[in-house]
């Protein structure tokens, strides 16, 4: 099951709702400059147009969940069906589409999915794929989604993709995940306390975990970000990992299956 243990406050009091579309606007100026969608992504098989067709087919299912929930348990069972290729396979029909449909697309369903978002109580929950999802779980999920598959188009067209402020929602899934990341090879999840401190893009640290911890890692929360969703090896990060655990961690984390 997908669970973060992360506490759902009461309302969204940490903007992320806000983050997650500021996101998607800036990758949105990024591919609207980007005349030929069918530049490679680091992702193989995929182009810039099959990222973004991701994204749109992952926001409509979203939505889908939140508004028809009935409608969506029907998506989940052709995703049990499909197994691996079928979030593959609505990447290519996406992406089969001319780039100003898919375009047009993109940008309705994320305006349509932060409407619904902002509209549903913080702590109801909707049907999701192992699991069911709160709005507060939700919508950094959505948020590291986009960065991340943002992050291969910037790649894919040779762009630096800026590190800002929203990182930390994604960093903070990153570390919620450590149960997530033991559990997808089978193994428990230490037990004893974990740190992690990385260095904001304005030079601030982000903390998490007991200052005494034995188990710690450190690094810049950018490439702490690149990590966690499998973007860069850690080997290309700055992140270090003292301690046993803290290593083992290190080789298995991520934020998602």
């Amino acid at each position: 099951m997908l669970n973060y243990n992360l506490a759902v406050p009461e309302v969204d009091d940490a903007g992320v709702l806000a983050a997650l579309v500021a996101e998607g606007d800036d990758l949105d100026v990024l591919v609207t400059a980007v005349d030929d969608w069918s530049i490679p992504t680091p992702a193989p098989g995929w182009t810039v147009a099959h990222q973004i067709a991701h994204l749109a087919w992952s926001d409509a299912n979203a939505l889908s969940a939140l508004r028809t929930p009935d409608a969506f348990r029907a998506e989940l069972a052709r995703a049990e069906a499909e197994g691996s290729e079928h979030a593959d396979k609505a990447a290519a029909e996406g992406a089969a589409k001319p780039r100003s449909v898919l375009l047009d697309e993109w940008r309705a369903g994320r305006a349509d999915l932060a409407a619904a978002l902002r509209d549903t109580p913080w702590d109801h929950a909707s049907p999701w794929y192992m699991s069911e999802i709160t709005p507060a779980l939700m919508i950094p999920l959505r948020l590291m989604e986009t960065w991340a598959h943002g992050q291969d188009v910037f790649d894919a067209v040779g762009v630096a993709h800026p590190p800002t402020d929203r990182l930390q929602h994604v960093a903070l899934l990153g570390v919620l995940g450590r149960t997530l990341s033991f559990a997808a090879v089978g193994l428990p999840e230490p037990a004893g306390p974990f740190r992690v401190e990385l260095t904001a893009p304005d030079g601030q640290t982000w903390v998490w975990g007991p200052e005494a911890a034995a188990q710690t890692l450190r690094g810049s929360a950018m490439d702490f970000c690149l990590g966690v969703t499998r973007r860069r090896p850690w080997s290309e990060t700055d992140i270090t990992a003292t301690g046993k655990d803290a290593q083992k961690w290190l080789e298995l984390a991520r934020v998602f299956l």
